[in-house]
């Protein structure tokens, strides 16, 4: 049986690059695709690469060509060549998210259009990944023609469409645009999917966009064509202005080139005349009159003085800012010579993304407990907090009052190295998780993990705190090392675990009723941890699939981590539900009955329920690489280890997790990290640090 969708790779001199491409081509979960390679006749060792990928998978074909014919060429090869309903065209330097095939076959059998636009993500030289955001609706028609030309890797195609069309990529650079237009122009049909499923690497050395040859003037050569559709010529006048308009905008930025600008004028010129019989306004004429040097005598001049203008108020922003800022500065340096309040704490979780964690427990333990002791939170505009909970935002005068005048300030991350230590002061660090991962002032032994690290400003935060909550004497232990203070270890247990250490029968019935889980259905919890190594979402475990393999009686929860917010794909299962952006992760340990996850401290706080509990770690030893370790997971874990996703599935089927033996090792695993997690945790630090009970 062919393959639904047909994947065109076109390969000149990318060597550095290819593997990573292929990869996520061919290493998708569940969905295959037929994958065409093109060699554009490459002068390194690309063509070597395919074949010898080619020869350990059948999925891949390869053809050489001869001679270099350009990226247009390549693709029209690879199209010819192509069996599948639908065509995906992906350069030999860019990549696909994991799991877009999946998404995308859903979507193109669910609604067969002519063509599909999906989002793209871009990616800089240093792995930062910015997102191209997918139109709500996609202009099909000689409308499409006034908007921006999509991404050629945002264009998924169905390939008779093509085919009936005569659409092929032309010669010469800026192909994909006149292909891209092309496309919509002459589309009947249209489907989306949002979420980013192509990765495109923007500023690769030796790429169009990082050269200034003569040749980019093929661009006005390519938007030509788009122009000359026949679409276009049927289409209103006022629709024909806008195109033009929108085609020699795109062409501007080319032309105060001093290498190139002419000769792109040049083009640009003949193009405004062809399309435009009567040139209307004083730019577009004077492009139609021919005159490069009245032209920048006119136009140069003011676009650079616009460009300066615009940096100017970008200066003028910036110094503004700079000047809010110094007067911050100094209003926070005058309420630090006010009186400190006595009965102010100021609270924050997670770099103040919101109302959470041990911050959050130890916070509603003082209202009850320490009354008199007023609490603030800081939290960014947006944050969800519980009705009645008094908050700031960062950056304000309110925020910078309440951090120079309270007495207590209580974060399970970081205050900014700003933040002035009163005497007097009380810092609590709560912490947020009790540690598998190599911490603090270890982590320079594994430089892998030490993007962002500061080692001496680090020294300088931990000088500050009085009191450090840990979990257990495993962490005790550790921080000692890592985060050594001058202040007093609190080793309490987790205020946040209270709530499981409390939960009931009927928290649980609550906490399934809110997600609308049917009674008797097994809800199994995936909650996996940022890896550092992949510079966007890369999911180990296909939760559909998962869901499709515990079949129709188990309803799967996919908690993300917080760090991914900008690529990923939701599930399509219909068990499966997408839990990432719940409030509260305590409720939903609660509801599972089982949890799956892989190195996330999480598995510490799920075991004081004394539930089931799996780790599933294909990279385990990427991991003890890159972060280092405490202890070896693999051989001290809390119930069952899989290493596959096989492994996984067959200890569910045979009842491994629930078994004896996986008790044990949860037996072993709680005596160990849980034995202070009585529900009390919250209380004892709420004593000690403000009622001053020893």
């Amino acid at each position: 049986m062919p393959n639904f969708v047909s994947v065109v790779v076109p390969v000149w001199n990318v060597q550095g690059y290819l593997g990573e491409s292929l990869d996520s081509l061919l290493l998708q979960q569940t969905v295959d695709a037929e994958v065409i390679a093109v060699d554009d006749a490459s002068t390194d060792h690309g063509g070597e690469v395919l074949d010898e990928r080619a020869a350990a998978d059948p999925r891949l074909s390869v053809t050489h060509r001869t001679a270099n014919g350009g990226p247009g060429a390549a693709r029209n090869a690879g199209l010819e060549r192509a069996t599948g309903e639908y065509v995906w065209f992906v350069d030999g330097d860019d990549r696909i998210v994991p799991g877009a095939l999946a998404v995308i076959e859903t979507k193109l059998r669910e609604e067969k259009p002519d063509v599909l636009v999906v989002g793209v993500a871009r990616e800089r030289w240093n792995r930062s990944v910015t997102r191209w955001r997918t139109p709500g609706e996609v202009v099909l028609g000689a409308g499409a023609l006034t908007r921006a030309a999509p991404p050629l890797g945002a264009l998924v195609v169905r390939r008779q469409f093509l085919l009936d069309a005569g659409i092929r990529f032309r010669e010469g650079w800026y192909e994909d645009v006149a292909f891209g237009y092309a496309v919509l122009a002459q589309a009947q049909t249209v489907s989306t999917v949002e979420p980013p499923c192509y990765i495109h690497r923007l500023d690769r050395e030796g790429s169009i966009r990082t050269t200034r040859p003569a040749r980019h003037a093929d661009l006005v050569t390519q938007l030509d064509a788009a122009l000359s559709l026949p679409v276009l010529a049927a289409a209103e006048p006022k629709v024909r202005r806008r195109a033009l308009d929108r085609a020699v905008n795109s062409v501007r930025h080319l032309l105060d080139d001093d290498k190139t600008g002419r000769q792109v004028f040049d083009r640009l010129s003949e193009l405004v005349r062809k399309h435009s019989k009567d040139a209307t306004g004083r730019r577009m004429k004077a492009i139609a009159n021919g005159s490069y040097g009245s032209y920048r005598l006119l136009f140069g001049s003011r676009d650079r003085a616009r460009a300066a203008v615009g940096k100017a108020r970008n200066v003028v922003g910036t110094g503004r800012a700079r000047l809010r800022k110094r007067a911050l500065s100094r209003y926070y340096k005058r309420e630090l010579g006010r009186p400190m309040d006595e009965n102010l704490a100021v609270y924050a979780a997670y770099w103040y993304r919101g109302y959470a964690c041990n911050p959050a427990a130890i916070y509603e333990k003082a209202q009850e407990l320490a009354p008199a002791v007023k609490g603030v939170w800081v939290v960014k505009p947006g944050a969800t907090v519980p009705p009645g909970v008094k908050t700031v935002n960062p950056g304000t005068k309110d925020y910078y009052r309440a951090l120079a005048r309270a007495k207590y300030l209580i974060n399970n991350a970081t205050f900014p190295p700003e933040v002035v230590k009163r005497p007097g002061a009380i810092h609590v660090q709560t912490h947020h998780g009790t540690p598998l991962k190599t911490m603090g002032l270890d982590q320079p032994k594994f430089p892998a993990s030490t993007v962002g690290y500061n080692a001496e400003r680090m020294r300088r935060n931990i000088a500050k705190w009085d009191f450090s909550v840990t979990a257990n004497r495993h962490t005790t232990l550790l921080w000692d090392r890592q985060f050594p203070i001058k202040g007093e270890t609190l080793e309490t247990g987790y205020p946040r675990n209270d709530r499981l250490a409390r939960a009931t029968p009927a928290d649980t019935a609550a906490a399934r009723a809110e997600l609308g889980i049917a009674d008797g259905e097994r809800v199994v919890l995936y909650a996996p941890t940022h890896r550092e190594w992949h510079a966007a979402f890369t999911p180990v475990l296909d939760v559909d699939e998962l869901a499709e393999a515990l079949g129709p009686g188990t309803r799967v929860l996919l908690r993300g981590h917080y760090f991914y917010d900008s690529i990923g794909f939701p599930p399509q299962h219909p068990r499966v539900i997408d839990v990432s952006t719940h409030p509260s992760v305590e409720q939903l340990m609660i509801a599972a009955d089982v949890m799956i996850t892989d190195f996330s401290s999480v598995m510490f706080d799920y075991a004081v329920l004394d539930k089931p509990l799996v780790i599933f770690a294909p990279d385990w030893e990427v991991y003890q690489a890159v972060r280092g370790v405490t202890f070896d997971l693999a051989t001290d874990h809390p119930g069952t280890f899989a290493r596959s996703f096989d492994e996984l599935v067959d200890a569910f089927d045979s009842g491994q997790v629930v078994g004896e033996h996986a008790a044990a090792y949860r037996a072993r695993f709680r005596d160990r990290f849980c034995s202070l997690e009585d529900g009390h945790a919250a209380e004892r630090v709420v004593r000690r640090v403000f009622l001053e009970e020893k």
